[in-house]
């Protein structure tokens, strides 16, 4: 049973989940799921490894459709519209939904390329437009005064932490409604994941962004909604345990199994 502390009303969400369930082949991974998020706030989404954090991400852009096998049984709607209706194309979705990844991927190509490349697949074409959405993307990443005398750079000769920016500069260049980011700073220098945090924060105002940390006084800083995913027998599903506001869970958490993950009992 999940417990549900001051959680989103599904009016002020920006993804409503119900009872949803997913499986890889025949392992059901996660039952049962039920939550709204709030638009426009971040959400931390907690819990030991292999108990479905990164899974349900990735349900919310359909990245698992590319696993072979895999299917859903459930309803997750993007602002009151069910995702895995038929006739969604989830290329359309996934740029509503964009993703930051664990290690930082960016293009083999320069750091003006990187950026550019979602716009040009939109049909943008004018050198100036380009030129525009480059700059703006890279200066809403925190990442413009760093780079901005070498966009003919290789992204890939970034360091780390500025490829994440990178990436996310890659994201925002498509205009995401909503930016799900997996354990986005796990890879980075502790300078880079002050920069990546003080990022999140500034963008939440115009999106809701969803981070998988494993790291506590992170989701405390930064998030203002946090869920705790657990699994508690080996093999069989995950599911969520307790949602709501960060600071309740984390002073005042209501299951017991909240308690003893936060505090390092376990996981």
């Amino acid at each position: 049973m999940t417990v549900y502390r001051n959680a989103p009303e599904a009016a002020q969400s920006a993804i409503t989940v119900s009872d949803f369930n997913f499986w890889y082949g025949d392992f059901h991974a996660l039952t049962d799921v039920n939550l709204n998020i709030a638009k426009n706030k971040i959400t931390a989404f907690i819990g030991p490894s292999g108990c479905g954090k990164s899974t349900f991400l990735r349900c919310m852009n359909r990245m698992n459709d590319l696993i072979e096998g895999t299917h859903i049984e459930g309803t997750m709607q993007l602002d009151g519209s069910d995702i895995y209706a038929e006739g969604v194309d989830p290329v359309d979705l996934r740029r509503r939904v964009g993703m930051i990844f664990q290690q930082p991927n960016p293009f083999p190509k320069s750091i003006y390329e990187n950026v550019a490349f979602g716009p040009r697949l939109q049909g943008v074409t004018s050198k100036s437009d380009l030129d525009d959405i480059v700059e703006e993307s890279l200066k809403r990443a925190n990442l413009w005064k760093e780079v901005s005398n070498q966009l003919s750079k290789d992204g890939l000769a970034l360091s780390g932490g500025q490829q994440q920016r990178l990436c996310i500069a890659r994201v925002l260049a498509v205009q995401p409604d909503v930016l799900l980011m997996d354990e986005p700073c796990s890879a980075i220098d502790p300078t880079s994941v002050q920069k990546v945090e003080d990022l999140m924060v500034e963008l939440a105002p115009e999106m809701t962004i969803i981070i998988v940390t494993h790291n506590m006084q992170q989701a405390a800083r930064i998030s203002d909604h946090t869920a705790f995913f657990l699994q508690e027998v080996a093999g069989e599903p995950a599911t969520l345990i307790e949602y709501g506001q960060t600071n309740d869970i984390f002073t005042t958490p209501m299951d017991k199994r909240t308690e003893d993950y936060i505090t390092g009992r376990f996981g």
